[in-house]
């Protein structure tokens, strides 16, 4: 049997897992920001011509929407194979899904060319994309947390969640370098295709570190645990989905209510903010990127120190400081960004993605070790991607439709605190996970020495049976 994940693993196979899930997460990533990216600045031109320019980007970033849609399928799906079969496998079929997409995107006619049928067959290589990022996410976190050391898992399962501002850099430096080498002309006909076919090329990098890393230790003992239960003659274990919604139910909860302000924070800061310095304020479409880009970098950085300081002083105090910092800044955000100069918006976007870290960091830890093994998958998974249908994917959408209706920010910036709120209170009722262990989730084992106070053992079938409330809520 693998050893218990509290024993720390040989340094360089657990920087491997990293790197695996770290470059995995980036190309995924990448491929989704880079969409977003282009739905503010290009498709609404090219998929949506002849409507007003708000009202074209209004669609675009429907079809942006759309994407998030699909997540809650692609984490069931997902979610359910990867608790019966394993990480890895499902994590390598994730990345074949969004690289096929999205390089097929990148070979797209355009309205022009086939009419209607253009942005028709743009919204299902996107329902691809979402479906293949909905069982990426859980995947990746989970196989660097069952096979870190516990006492550092927050700092080394933060990496994986540098996969989206390292995806986002590259999106955003991409279409930076494009769009300055380029005219508008050039860049509206055929430069906005060449990162969407550069994800060939990441993909078979990603691919290729992937393939090269074992499965989770965790996942490996937990699961030959339930083939000599099947031997002995027990009862079947129940789908992960029905274990979840049985004893998970209120973590499920806690973890959609803490990805509101982290979900809606962040596509207003990194992907309307492009819409809104460019139509709103006047700043062209380089300075926007540029910003954004910058201050990615600086989200890369801080996200592994937040981590750090997750697993010193909580999962929960850090998760709820970056919620009551992306509140507070909502009105500076705007009044910054609105001075139409580089260096206030570069402000104003730095800090909103150092508060976004703040939550972001800590989540992968946080939420991994709310479930129990052999549905840890599909919590997780569920948890985050099924919150993302009403935070992420609609906020572009209703920040630009706010801005339509107010040509104003106030109302995005109230948008952005009521989802922060929502936060705050999710995370305040629940309970701090950063001493549970990850290995203890037999039918007899106690769910983790901070559990074991709570009174909290593992049900019959690896999932967690109570006297108390699990999420606290």
């Amino acid at each position: 049997m693998a050893a218990p994940a509290t024993s720390p693993p040989a340094s360089a196979n657990l920087r491997r897992i990293v790197a695996a899930s770290l470059i995995g997460t980036t190309v995924e990533w990448y491929d989704f920001f880079l969409y977003g990216s282009a739905a503010a600045l290009v498709f609404n031109k090219l998929f949506f011509p002849g409507s007003d320019p708000l009202v074209g980007t209004l669609l675009s970033f429907l079809t942006y929407a759309v994407g998030f849609a699909a997540r809650p399928l692609g984490a069931l799906v997902f979610g359910h194979y990867g608790d019966r079969l394993g990480r890895k496998k499902l994590l390598v079929l994730s990345l074949l899904l969004m690289g096929g997409a999205t390089f097929a995107i990148g070979l797209l006619p355009t309205h022009a060319t086939v009419g209607t049928a253009a942005p028709v067959l743009l919204t299902a290589l996107r329902l691809v994309q979402g479906f293949a990022l909905g069982g990426e996410w859980g995947g990746a976190v989970l196989l660097v947390s069952e096979h870190g050391d516990a006492r550092r898992r927050g700092f080394w399962a933060s990496w994986p969640q540098t996969g989206a501002p390292a995806g986002q850099l590259l999106a955003t430096g991409v279409l930076s370098v494009m769009t300055a080498l380029l005219s508008d002309a050039a860049f509206t006909s055929w430069g906005w295709r060449v990162p969407f076919l550069l994800s060939g090329v990441l993909v078979i990098v990603g691919l290729w570190v992937r393939l090269s890393v074992d499965e989770s230790p965790v996942f490996r003992a937990a699961l030959a645990r339930a083939e000599a239960r099947r031997a002995e003659g027990a009862a079947l274990e129940r789908m992960p989905l029905v274990a979840v919604l049985r004893h998970h139910w209120r973590d499920v909860l806690i973890a959609m209510g803490a990805r509101m302000a982290e979900n809606i924070s962040y596509y207003v800061i990194t992907a309307f903010v492009l819409v809104y310095a460019t139509s709103h304020t006047g700043l062209s479409q380089q300075t926007a990127l540029n910003a954004v880009l910058i201050a990615s970098a600086l989200h890369f950085a801080v996200i592994p120190a937040w981590g750090a300081l997750s697993d010193r002083i909580g999962r929960r105090p850090v998760y709820l400081l970056g919620a009551a910092g992306v509140g507070v800044w909502a009105f500076p955000f705007f009044a910054l960004v609105d001075s139409h100069h580089f260096g206030p918006l570069l402000l104003a976007v730095s800090v909103g993605l150092v508060f976004h870290g703040a939550m972001y960091a800590p989540q992968a830890a946080f939420f991994a070790e709310m479930f129990a093994t052999r549905m840890r998958y599909s919590g997780a998974s569920i948890g985050a991607q099924f919150s993302s249908v009403a935070a992420g994917a609609p906020a572009p959408l209703i920040a630009t439709a706010l801005l339509a209706d107010y040509d104003s920010p106030t109302p995005i910036a109230l948008y952005v605190i009521a989802a922060a709120l929502l936060t705050l209170l999710a995370v305040g009722v629940a309970r701090e996970t950063r001493s549970r262990d990850l290995t203890a989730v037999d039918g007899n084992a106690v769910e983790g020495n901070a559990v074991a106070g709570e009174g909290r053992t593992a049900g019959p079938d690896g999932g967690a049976s109570s006297a108390v409330p699990s999420g606290g809520a």
